[in-house]
């Protein structure tokens, strides 16, 4: 039987964390096989936020390895560049002029990132049509998104749609997976595990960076088990593995975050070397051949979206 096509899409952001692999990586990991999958680096999207150009080569090119390293295989995910494929942006301005701009308006992630004190640029506030022409480009079939992310699919269903309805029945509308809830990550501070609270554990650290960053988890000093520590420490083993551990060491901080340390630094060790490996070469072969793949599929529903707007005269 032939599998349903998988789409999702990654920001070239920086490096990762361990909260990055237990919400995203890991999912993605256990989810893609059973699908056709395409992975595409977003890095028109991440021009909505950012305008370094070295920091966006470095971070595509960190992405693709930290993925490579975590074991997505190449043979049987199509990883791609956003960037390598013209018919994104094509797409993404025939959509826009499908939609109104009060349509567009009611996109909460603009309204939170310009609350936050994002430039409102013409980008940002348009980046729902250009994620929609990602999707609608490949033929898609499911996209797997979390519970806070569920508008970003009603938008491109809503393009979808109301493309359809003016040209006939040539794009596919997708369906949503909502990726079931990993609880949140705990931080060095507490709160969740985020870049912007400089509150991370690294997921490709060194054995020192590592056991630094988990030397520096604050905990309560009236406690007898540091629940920070214990919530990570979970991720790294089964609960009834520690449950010792931490009966026959309440109260000492020190030998349970060093124990902590050690448990990270071992799950880790196989993806830090293996990623040690993947050359710059590598990665750009990679995402050469994805590019073509992708090219391959995306021109077929250009094909049928230009013919049907009227954009081919023969």
């Amino acid at each position: 039987m032939k599998k349903q096509r998988l789409f999702t899409g990654l920001q070239p952001s920086g490096n990762l964390h361990i909260g990055n692999y237990f919400g995203v990586l890991q999912p993605f990991l256990n989810l893609y096989p059973k699908y056709d999958s395409f992975l595409m680096v977003a890095d028109y999207h991440s021009l909505t936020s950012s305008h370094d150009s070295q920091s966006l080569r470095e971070n595509t090119l960190n992405i693709v390895r930290d993925y490579l390293a975590v074991g997505v295989d190449p043979e049987e995910v199509t990883i791609f560049r956003q960037s390598d494929n013209p018919d994104h942006t094509e797409l993404a301005w025939i959509l826009n002029c499908m939609v109104t701009v009060p349509f567009l308006q009611q996109g909460h992630a603009y309204k939170d990132k310009v609350a936050k004190g994002m430039e409102p640029n013409a980008g940002l506030f348009t980046y729902p049509m250009l994620q929609a022409a990602d999707i609608a480009l490949y033929d898609t079939d499911v996209v797997p998104v979390g519970e806070d992310q569920r508008q970003h699919l009603e938008y491109t269903r809503e393009a979808v749609s109301k493309f359809n309805r003016t040209y006939g029945e040539i794009i596919k509308k997708p369906e949503t997976i909502i990726m079931g809830a990993v609880g949140v990550v705990p931080g060095t501070d507490g709160q969740k595990m985020s870049k912007s609270y400089k509150n991370t554990v690294p997921l490709f650290g060194s054995k020192e960076e590592i056991e630094e960053s988990v030397m520096r988890i604050i905990t309560d000093s009236e406690g007898d088990i540091p629940e920070t520590v214990l919530a990570l420490h979970k991720l790294f083993k089964p609960e009834g593995e520690l449950t010792d551990l931490y009966e026959s060491n309440k109260g000492r901080y020190g030998d349970l975050k060093k124990a902590l340390a050690h448990d990270i630094n071992s799950f880790i060790e196989p993806m830090r070397e293996k990623k040690k490996s993947i050359t710059d070469a590598d990665i750009v072969d990679v995402l050469e051949k994805g590019a073509q793949k992708a090219k391959e599929v995306s021109s077929q529903t250009m094909s049928q979206v230009r013919s049907a707007i009227g954009l081919n005269l023969i």
